[in-house]
């Protein structure tokens, strides 16, 4: 099944060199064969938002479809460490954007490490921090990064001129923003004002724009925020999920947040522990920094963004010890599971189109996300009666089932539902 072009037949595919060489209904022989009757043949699943870029997680990605994993939200800086790091050692694609955050954290010597807690939180920038700010995401592009990793509600004192000026570089660079919007919810200033910034500057700059967990964004106003984006002609991307995921001490749980966010502490749920917080373990846990998983997704909200044609998928995943969110390793194969399969709320063809082709074309990347000759083999085979997602809130890091064969770049990585070890063919993805 491929979603570019509509393929859906029973074919033979060779593959040579990494790369897909033929498709054909004739028999065709190889060195290595993989029997693949009763399976369905999709392009590899790429998640262009998981924070999870370590073999942890690249591992959980594999079990679950995913040939390619991108950090495009936070983005990561400085950008070319961040990729030599990696070369050589992943057991999937990956890649990432030259984030605002981690440049932000170092010019004002925050003492966050994945997002700010203070400094970049509560101060406003200089006009020469910003200005080396700036500087600093010129030169992760200038390495090739995939883009401007922006967000805007984890550097609350960020101006709408300095967020204007990264969208004015984004279109001289011929790129696109990711972005985490400023406010979310109902109250105003709230989602549809934060959209409205990042869509006015969008349009008046010329720069392109892309915007994460509409559904974590928007909850129950996602109908008029998909609208919105809709008439805008940008992209979005959602979870499967009725709940997201942050650190507790960063910004987003500033006083106001439960105005903000409709909910209560109970609503929120600690990783490490799995316990639901009152208000003296909230004051506790934000003291000491950590990673929370916040309930606040209407389930119908949840499932008009899955189901939506433009909506991309994306996991915003994150294991780390085995500790973390469902998404992190769950998120494709619960697509597939649960509202393909199950609810029967939308095509296997139209699931497979938000994890494979929409994302390649947002990312500009012609030779990912499609089964055609001359494109890489990276190739997810899974059971469309069997795939499951395992993960849950309370034990998030166990393997998604069904998914039987992965292969990135010509390398079988899951064979017979087991990871291959000691192999590592994923290659950087770079603009």
């Amino acid at each position: 099944m491929d979603p570019d072009s509509g393929l859906d037949a029973v074919r033979n595919i060779g593959v040579t060199n990494g790369k897909i060489r033929t498709l054909t209904s004739k028999s065709i022989k190889g060195k290595d064969t993989i029997q693949a009757k009763g399976l369905i043949v999709s392009p590899g699943f790429i998640d262009i938002h998981s924070h999870g870029q370590d073999d942890e997680n690249y591992r959980y990605k594999a079990r679950d479809g995913v040939t390619t994993a991108l950090e495009m939200e936070v983005g990561v800086w400085p950008v070319d460490p961040w990729y030599k790091a990696r070369e050589g050692k992943a057991l999937i694609n990956f890649g990432a954007a030259s984030g605002h955050i981690p440049a932000r954290i170092a010019v004002m010597h925050d003492s966050g490490t994945f997002l700010p807690r203070d400094n970049a939180v509560n101060q406003t920038a200089t006009a020469a921090q910003i200005k080396q700010t700036i500087d600093d995401v010129k030169a992760g592009l200038n390495d090739r990064a995939l883009g401007i990793g922006l967000g805007i509600a984890y550097l609350p004192t960020t101006s709408r001129e300095e967020i204007y000026d990264l969208f004015k570089l984004a279109a001289e660079r011929h790129t696109a923003v990711y972005v985490h919007m400023r406010n979310p919810g109902p109250i105003e200033p709230g989602v549809i004002d934060s959209l409205q910034e990042v869509i006015a500057d969008a349009k008046s700059t010329g720069a392109e724009v892309h915007i994460v967990h509409i559904t974590s964004m928007a909850m129950r106003q996602t109908p008029i925020a998909l609208e919105m984006i809709d008439g805008a002609k940008v992209t979005t991307e959602c979870y499967p999920y009725t709940a997201g995921q942050t650190r507790l001490e960063s910004a987003v749980f500033d006083p106001g947040w439960q105005e903000k966010l409709g909910i209560s502490f109970n609503d929120l749920q600690w990783v490490l522990t799995g316990e639901r917080l009152t208000d003296e373990t909230f004051r506790k846990y934000r003291e000491q920094g950590g990673s929370v998983v916040i309930h606040s997704i209407p389930e119908d909200d949840a499932k008009m963004a899955v189901v939506h044609p433009g909506v991309i998928i994306a996991s915003d995943g994150l294991i780390e010890n085995g500790k973390g969110h469902p998404r992190g390793a769950g998120t494709y194969a619960r697509v597939l599971a649960r509202y393909v399969r199950e609810q029967k709320a939308m095509s296997t063809m139209e699931a497979l189109r938000k994890m494979t082709v929409l994302p390649a074309k947002r990312l500009n990347l012609p030779n990912k996300g499609r089964l055609k000759e001359g494109a890489d083999a990276d190739i997810t085979l899974f059971d469309p009666a069997k795939v499951l997602d395992k993960a849950t809130y309370e034990n998030p890091a166990q393997y998604s089932e069904g998914i039987p064969y992965v292969i990135v770049n010509g390398v079988p990585i899951v064979r017979e539902g087991q990871i291959k070890t000691s192999i590592y063919p994923g290659k950087p993805v770079r603009r």
